[in-house]
């Protein structure tokens, strides 16, 4: 498995799908989301704030277009009493890759969005 940083820009034919899905601010690191997408699993760190990191692994299955679903699985700590799923578009999951490369990029840690864990942990659907 590759590295964030290791990671080489999907086909054009594949971006072209995607790119109405994404906001244009996004458009440049899209072709990197979905070759990451395409990996089906990413290992990393969830931030906390004021303490240490909580190492995760998430996976998911792979499909090719952004309004199917995607089943995204998530361990923290190696723990299975610590695992999540959530089921999400893959146009939305992409988004989120977005970001988590994004992310990377400003501080070098391999981390989701907050909005991510809010709909991985269902924070949102109880804040309605």
């Amino acid at each position: 498995m590759s590295t964030i940083e290791q990671l080489e820009p999907a086909e054009k034919g594949k971006v072209i799908i995607y790119q109405p899905y994404c906001p244009k601010d996004k458009h440049k690191i899209l072709p990197y989301a979905l070759s990451l997408y395409k990996q089906g699993s990413l290992e990393g760190e969830r931030q906390i704030e004021g303490g240490d990191g909580i190492p995760f692994i998430a996976t998911w299955y792979v499909s090719n277009l952004p309004s199917e679903l995607t089943r995204c699985n998530f361990i923290f700590d190696g723990n299975a009493d610590l695992s999540y799923e959530v089921t999400i578009l893959n146009a939305e999951f992409i988004n989120y890759l977005i970001d988590a490369i994004a992310i990377f990029k400003e501080t070098q840690c391999v981390d989701f969005p907050q909005g991510f864990y809010r709909k991985l942990l269902r924070l949102e659907e109880s804040a309605s």
